[in-house]
Parts: C-alpha cells; structure tokens; sequence
C-alpha cells in the first residue's frame, strides 16, 4: 500500500488521493528495497565512470538489456581490480531506486571479475567441507624430521621451482637423497598426477619428508593444488608433508592441508633441511656450555664435600678440645691465686711498714695466723677446684665413652643373636640345641643352648 503525503488540488474530487512524484519515488524505493533481497548479478561493464567524489557508476549490461549501477567508495575500495569497459564482472546488489530522476538501479555491494568469482565460489565451498572434516586441524599435523635422509619432491622437472630446491638443498644439507615425483603443475591433468604422485610416494615409505609444490603465477595457473583430489591424497599421506606453491601472498587449500606451508618452494627447502654452518655452532656453544656446566657443578660438590668434612669431628678430637680448655682454665687459677696472694703480700708490708713504728706485737702475730690461715685456705681452695674440674673432665670423658657401643663391649658385655640375626633378650626364648652367635669386644664366636636356667 502506497503512503505519503497527499493533497487535492482545487477543483477535484476531495475523496481522491494524489501523490507528489517524490512521495511516489519514496514509496517505489521504499518497496524495492525491503521486498528484494541482496542478488548475485552478472553481466558486462559499459559507461564506466569515476568521479573525484570516489564513488563508481556504471551500466550493467547484456545481449539484450541493461541496467544502471551504482558503487559507493567505502565499498569499492576492496575491489582489487581496476573496473573498465567491456569487462564481465560478477556483482553482489541490493535492488533501489535513484529519486531524482525516477530511475531503478543496482547498488553494488561486492564486485568480482566473472571467471575468478567462479572459481572463488567454488574454492570456499571446498575449503568449509574440508574444514568441517577437520582437514585443516593443527592437531593432525604431522612435525617435521630434523634431518630427513631422502627428500622427495613433487613437482615440475623443467620449471624453476625444482632448480631453486635443489641449490638450497645442496648447500645446506648435501647429505640428504632428493628424489623427484615429475607432475604437471597446470592444466587439466596436473591435479590428477599431483594426487597420483603423493599417493605412491605415501605408499613407497622410503621418504622421510615430502615437499609438493610450484612456482608463483595466476590463480588459474596455480588452481590444481585448489582441487579436492590433490588436497585429501596431501591428507592421507603418511609422511610430513610441506606444501609450497607460488609466492608467499599466494594460499592454496594444499597449504591448508598440509603439515607445514611454506611461501616459496626454497623456503620449503630450507624448511626440509638444517644449514651445516648453524649445526656446528650450535654444536660448538652447546659443547662450551656443557663444559661450563660441569664445571660449576664440580665446584659445587667439592664445596660440600669440604663443608661435610668439616663438619665431622672425631670424638677424640672433642676430647681433647675439652682436656686444652680444662688445662687453660687451672693455669689462670693458678695464676689468679698467685696474683690474689702477691696482692694480699703486698697489703701486709703496706700495713706492716704504716704500723711499724707502734710495734703492735700482739696483733702482728695474730694477723700472721689469720695470713697463713688464708694462705692454706687459698691453696685448699685451688686444690679443691682444680680436682673438681678433673672430675668434670673425667665425666665427660666417661659419658662420650659410654655412648659408643664398643665401649660397652669392652666392658665384658657382649652381643647374642640367634639363627636370624635377632638380638636375645630373654632367655624364656630359646631351646635347648639351639645355635647362637655372641659377639664380644674382639670377635665373635657361636654357642649351643644346653640348658635354660631361671
């Protein structure tokens, strides 16, 4: 139903509705735009034009009509081709209508050169079912093999491609096979003879490592590795496998599929081998390495090695530190006594020479006993404690004595085992006629039990 704004003109009907020709313009856009959805159009450019404003107008057209087009410049600037007359060219629209000048048109929104958007289609219908199979899954790539000892190669023998493998192969891994699968790499039979090539390389099993692969050129020219034949014989191959067609910007469903892509076909060699030079150094800094790791580690150990040996000490040597300090200690009393009773000497002739003079007779001979009483009690004194200190010495030396078990052997106790090694503790245990082994501070000799006694 048509809508807008209407008005009666003087002299007419007042029940008739008229539409201004922009309200008609409105309404026709209005309904082509929402009752056509977006189309896929093909056809041949003519009366292309490009103004300064960015956007693109054109007519599409073909043997027997035409129509106007119109491209806006955020969408035209991903068209990688440069559009010109007479060029036929796939469009993705949306169906509208110009209100100027009441003419429908095509408002292109995606722009593809005819024969590549086939082919384009027809690659990413290939690409989501492979994907959807798990085809192109990181997880069922296969690493490849450090240094592979035969290399096979699928691809053309007279292009560059082979040329450039085989120099880089030779240069940094001279040591390894290099056989070559001869295929076509274009046309009609390429893609079967590839697929056939791979299976029989797969099947041989004498290749550590398979490269397949092409020089750079045009989507056509590089559209058998796009074929599913070639892709699912890369996926079932049994060997890694290294895919390596045209130029780094190209992508080909074989690089999907594939365990490794590689953007070139001498990539794909360097890929395949290890350069000599880099081995040696590598080689070499490891060997440096390992040298200085076992060295510091040597280090290390005789560290501990010479920390544990300093940490044990012979009970003889404590014995002795013991015996050292207890000897210090009886020269400083000895000489803290002499010193204490040249000090007590000294104090008597200070007093004897202040009171000379009196003559205190009495009290001279009184304060020489109480001297010669200290003097005894002094040297009781110094007796006493240099022997108690040997008695501490003693002790020691008895408890470090008793805490070893051949100490307590020596003092005639000895070891019983019986038949199994088993130390006897009581006698209630054992039979008459049973052997037993005793060990003693000296040896050991075995016994029978003849009797058992209470």
């Amino acid at each position: 139903m048509l809508t807008g704004n209407r008005s009666t003109p003087a002299g007419t009907n007042a029940n008739r509705s008229v539409l201004t020709v922009s309200d008609l313009n409105r309404e026709v856009k209005h309904l082509l735009e929402s009752s056509i959805p977006l189309l896929w159009v093909s056809g041949e450019i003519s009366n292309f034009a490009a103004p300064t404003s960015g956007h693109w107008y054109f007519t599409l057209k073909d043997a027997r009509a035409q129509v106007r087009c119109a491209m806006f410049r955020g969408r035209n600037r991903a068209v990688r081709f440069r559009p010109e007359n007479g060029r036929e060219v796939l469009l993705r629209v949306r169906v509208g209508l110009y209100e100027g000048r009441g003419e429908y048109q095509l408002i292109v929104e995606h722009m593809e050169e005819a024969g590549l958007g086939a082919l384009m289609r027809q690659l990413e219908e290939l690409k989501g079912r492979l994907q959807a199979e798990g085809l192109f899954d990181p997880e069922r790539k296969q690493p490849l093999p450090f240094l592979p000892a035969n290399i096979g190669i699928v691809t053309s023998p007279t292009g560059a491609a082979i040329r450039d493998m085989i120099h880089v192969l030779a240069r940094r891994h001279p040591a390894a096979d290099i056989e070559l699968w001869p295929v076509a790499v274009q046309g009609r039979e390429a893609a079967p003879q590839i697929a056939a090539a791979i299976h029989r390389a797969g099947r041989l099993g004498r290749h550590d490592l398979l490269i397949v692969g092409r020089g750079g050129g045009s989507l056509e020219d590089l559209w058998p590795f796009n074929e599913e034949v070639v892709a699912r014989a890369i996926a079932a191959c049994p060997i890694p496998v290294i895919s390596a067609v045209g130029h780094e910007t190209d992508t080909t469903v074989s690089d999907l599929v594939a365990d490794v892509r590689a953007p070139t076909p001498s990539a794909a060699a360097e890929l395949a081998s290890a350069n000599a030079v880099e081995l040696r150094q590598g080689l070499a800094a490891l060997r440096e390495r390992l040298a200085r790791a076992a060295l510091i580690q040597l280090r290390h150990l005789h560290q501990r090695l010479e920390a544990t040996r300093n940490r044990i000490r012979h009970p003889r040597e404590q014995l002795q530190n013991r015996a050292q300090r207890l000897d210090h200690l009886e020269l400083r009393l000895q000489s803290a006594g002499r010193r204490n009773l040249e000090l007590r000497r000294r104090e008597l002739s200070a007093a004897l020479r202040a009171f000379g003079h009196f003559h205190p007779q009495r009290d001279l001979q009184r304060r020489q006993a109480e001297l010669a009483q200290l003097a005894q009690q002094l040297h009781r004194g110094m007796g006493q404690l240099l022997e108690h200190r040997r008695e501490l010495l003693g002790h020691a030396a008895q408890l470090l004595n008793n805490v070893s078990p051949l100490a307590v052997l020596e003092r005639g106790y000895a070891i019983v085992q019986d038949e199994r090694g088993e130390v006897v503790k009581q006698a209630e245990t054992l039979e008459p006629g049973q052997r037993l082994q005793t060990r003693v501070a000296s040896g050991r000799f075995s016994s029978i039990v003849e009797e058992i006694l209470d």
